[in-house]
């Protein structure tokens, strides 16, 4: 059976996040994943997962200006060192919340820019955070991301985040499979997990298009969650997904479904 974390940054947006550690604990989660933890001390971060008998098991680098509409970083030309920079105080939170895999946002391609250059940017900071996080003994992630809900995002499809890997050439550096943004951008989910199966660090869900709880929709996630235990996948399921309504009122799934 699968094992499920809450993505806090999406699930009990009725309260104010600090209380979301609580809330999740309460209706039985043991993980947690969030977008950024940056906007709290780590000291009081790491007391809300400590108190409330919880592990975080991912969350994501700083992305430049996010609330400006910046989605990332790691493959924009001249922001090299402010990537680096993003690194190091990602590996300090890291190792106050005993965080064991990072990701970190490609970042959205300007109309008309040289992709092969922001390519090989991306390679570059990917290849230098990855031996980072290697001589901390961290997991290193990258996703890809529809274009319908972030046009413009650098890679979009499984097939692009592992020939990137492939190239980066680092062994902590895997491909996040969220089933919700491959399912629309290329289908076929099954023999897409299966065969890049080696290489994938970390899998989401959410329902398709709506993304809400994954029991609507065009996935089938009971095969999904079959198929995980089948294929041996032992790390957390992370559900990224808008609740419907309030997000303990969703959970149902998590019985009926398994």
């Amino acid at each position: 059976m699968p094992k499920f974390a809450a993505n806090l940054s999406f699930m009990y947006n009725e309260v104010p996040f600090p209380e979301r550690f609580a809330a999740a604990a309460k209706d039985g989660f043991k993980a947690v994943e969030f977008l950024f933890p940056f906007d709290y001390p780590i000291v009081e971060i790491a007391g809300w997962i400590k108190n409330n008998g919880l592990v975080n098991i991912l969350f994501n680098m700083p992305p430049g200006d996010f609330a400006g509409g910046e989605r990332g970083i790691a493959s924009l030309p001249g922001r090299e060192e402010e990537f680096k920079a993003g690194v190091a105080k990602a590996l300090e939170y890291a190792a106050a919340l005993g965080t064991p895999t990072l990701h970190a946002m490609a970042g959205l391609l300007p109309a008309g820019a040289d992709r092969a250059q922001h390519r090989a940017v991306y390679v570059k900071n990917l290849r230098y955070a990855a031996q980072q996080l290697a001589k901390k003994g961290l997991g290193f992630v990258i996703e890809p991301i529809n274009t319908r809900d972030m046009p413009g995002y650098f890679i979009n499809t499984q097939a692009d985040g592992h020939a990137i890997c492939k190239e980066v050439g680092e062994p902590n550096l895997k491909v996040q499979m969220d089933f919700y943004h491959a399912q629309i951008v290329e289908g076929d989910l099954s023999m897409t997990f299966k065969n890049n199966f080696a290489n994938i660090g970390h899998v989401q869900i959410a329902s398709v298009p709506a993304r809400h709880e994954p029991d609507e929709g065009e996935v089938d996630y009971r095969h999904i969650f079959k198929l995980l235990d089948e294929m041996g996948y032992a790390g957390w399921v992370g559900c990224e997904y808008k609740p419907r309504g309030k997000t303990s009122d969703g959970l149902g799934w998590l019985k009926t479904m398994l």
